[in-house]
């Protein structure tokens, strides 16, 4: 999943910056959600992400998917499914075992971003 977070990241703005021995992402302006202060930047390294675990984190992922108007996210009981103009390009509905939507919508962003790049 660590490899994961860094790949939505990436696909949300954040510029990676390697700073002493590990790598941290710069988040400011990429996620609404994270508030210390007006205009702070705000810096995270692998294991403080948490796409795969907040919707605080995710959604935002989803809406800049959606603000394409070629895709539409379909966040459904068991699966989630994203179109490209009516044509499904991800579709974990039919081959999943994850309880929590949160995992399946998570594992659709990251397949929807690894088909882009």
């Amino acid at each position: 999943m660590k490899n994961d977070n860094k790949l939505i990241a990436e696909f949300m703005g954040a510029k990676p910056l390697v700073l002493g021995g590990s790598t941290e992402y710069e988040m400011y302006g990429v996620l609404d959600c994270i508030e210390d202060g007006e205009n702070e930047k705000h810096y995270f390294i692998d294991d403080e992400m948490r796409f795969h675990e907040s919707w605080d984190w995710l959604m935002p992922v989803v809406h800049k998917i959606e603000s394409d108007e070629r895709y539409d996210v379909d966040i459904l009981q068991y699966g989630t499914r994203i179109l490209d103009n009516q044509k499904e390009i991800v579709n974990n509905i039919a081959n999943i075992s994850f309880d929590k939507k949160i995992d399946h919508t998570y594992q659709a962003v990251v397949e929807f971003i690894e088909n882009l790049n």
